[in-house]
């Protein structure tokens, strides 16, 4: 087995590396990160119906959809948006009036809406959710969503908006 001993110049360049690789580090600025806007889902606007009233639940109520509104950049919550949402329940279909209503977000940028049980429409239990622009004078972009819940059987939707300035 061979073995070798160090020497003054192989330990010093070492010793050196190492330094400049932690002073390296040291002088890079923290970067904040900045939070991306939510894009629009393709399907997410079929049957959408433009000015859906502001309600406190659709229909009899059963099922939970709640989420979050903030500006894309920093973060921060954004109050007071409108946000509608429709989708094929158990008391009717996503075409229907009485499947759709909206709701404001509070001083958290947090929403929820009660509605009935949504059901599988084309194989697929979804709801549908909408930041309309041209309901709102925020100055941000529309955006519509269709997330696909996990299970049919779910009696709540969870659902993200990061909004992008105009």
């Amino acid at each position: 087995m061979v073995t070798s001993t160090p020497n003054r110049r192989t330990v010093i360049s070492h010793a050196a590396t190492a330094l400049f690789i932690g002073a390296a580090g040291l002088a890079v600025p923290a970067r904040a990160q900045t939070l991306a806007p939510t894009p629009t889902m393709r399907g997410g606007a079929n049957n959408y119906r433009p000015g859906a009233p502001i309600v406190e639940r659709i229909g009899g109520g059963g099922f939970l959809t709640t989420g979050t509104v903030r500006r894309a950049g920093d973060g921060a919550p954004l109050a007071g948006r409108r946000i509608q949402v429709w989708a094929h329940t158990t008391e009717g279909h996503e075409r229907d009036a009485r499947s759709h209503g909206a709701t404001l977000t509070d001083a958290n940028g947090v929403f929820r809406i009660e509605m009935p049980q949504i059901v599988p429409a084309f194989g697929q239990p979804h709801g549908h959710l909408a930041y309309d622009a041209d309901y709102d004078d925020g100055g941000f972009e529309t955006v519509f969503l269709r997330p696909v819940m996990s299970r049919a059987s779910d009696t709540s939707l969870h659902v993200e908006f990061v909004l992008r300035p105009l």
